[in-house]
């Protein structure tokens, strides 16, 4: 049997408490990537025996948000190849996915052609492809030469990796399957805490001073059409906005088709996600002005110094 030759990557996995997960992803790159970097921030599960048993290096460094525990990993891990694929313990190469990566960096030369790849998000949600309501095909940036990426650590939810140079889209699918979350509770303990962030880094891009990302266009790449759909839906009202988006899934992209498990997964990340989001904005909101009205009120009742 002849010995496949690694490509001439560097796949990068973060995890923490993903020992559900981690086989399948570094399965989908074992004998095939030529480093495998496992990033965890303290797993207190079998993750990082699993992962060394798989061949990977494990390195550990405390989680402080993706967008931080990424810029960590691409400064400081040993890397020795000028292409870096980063990815979630819950996500996992197709067979047709690493041919395509395999062809396109052979072909590669020196430093022409794209400086960064999409792949095409399958998602899986308690065991079934959501394959409707706007969610496939999803394309993100996972594949990049390392020295022309970049990170904007005032994305505290969905981070994003951007590059300057070329981009092209890969054929094949990038498997999101997070098997922690068969236990709804855990989506929604997620989900929770990603709902007071979402809600905090929607302000901040709303207030003075707040730094925004350039609003996109709508015929750029895969990230650019969703920084335009972002700055749309910011200046969406309140509580309104769910009900709509949900319809827009459910119905006139064809959610519906999806099955039990797309109902309930439409549902809770286009209605019950984003209504969370909006409790969070006004309560965040209204903390403010009453925190306002009490240093008004303070100085206000300071007696005024008469002069003699």
């Amino acid at each position: 049997m002849q010995t496949q030759t690694p490509v001439n990557v560097s796949a990068v996995v973060l995890t923490f408490n993903e020992e559900r997960n981690i086989a399948a992803c570094l399965g989908s790159l074992a004998g095939w990537a030529a480093q495998i970097f496992v990033v965890d921030s303290g797993s207190t599960d079998r993750t990082v025996g699993i992962a060394k048993e798989l061949g990977a290096e494990v390195v550990t460094h405390p989680f402080e948000s993706h967008a931080r525990q990424w810029k960590w990993a691409l400064a400081t891990l040993p890397i020795s190849s000028p292409w870096v694929l980063a990815l979630d313990a819950d996500q996992s190469l197709t067979p047709e996915l690493r041919s395509d990566i395999t062809a396109r960096l052979s072909a590669s030369n020196g430093t022409s052609g794209p400086a960064g790849f999409y792949v095409n998000r399958r998602q899986v949600f308690r065991g079934r492809w959501i394959r409707h309501g706007g969610y496939y095909p999803k394309y993100l940036l996972k594949l990049f030469r390392r020295d022309h990426v970049t990170l904007d650590e005032t994305e505290l939810v969905d981070h994003h990796f951007h590059v300057t140079g070329a981009t092209a889209i890969l054929d094949g699918d990038l498997i999101e399957d997070n098997r922690n979350e068969n236990d709804i509770s855990v989506w929604i303990g997620k989900h929770n805490r990603y709902a007071v962030l979402q809600a905090r880094e929607e302000l901040a891009r709303q207030g003075d001073g707040g730094v925004s990302p350039p609003r996109g266009s709508a015929f750029g790449s895969p990230d650019e059409r969703t920084r335009r759909k972002k700055h749309a839906w910011n200046r969406l009202p309140l509580y309104v906005r769910p009900f709509g988006y949900f319809f827009y899934r459910y119905v006139l992209r064809l959610g519906f088709l999806d099955g039990k498990e797309g109902f309930i997964f439409h549902f809770m990340q286009a209605f019950w996600y984003r209504l969370l989001v909006d409790i969070n904005r006004d309560e965040i909101r209204q903390r403010g002005r009453a925190t306002d009205e009490r240093v008004g009120a303070g100085s206000r009742s300071k007696s005024p110094v008469v002069p003699r």
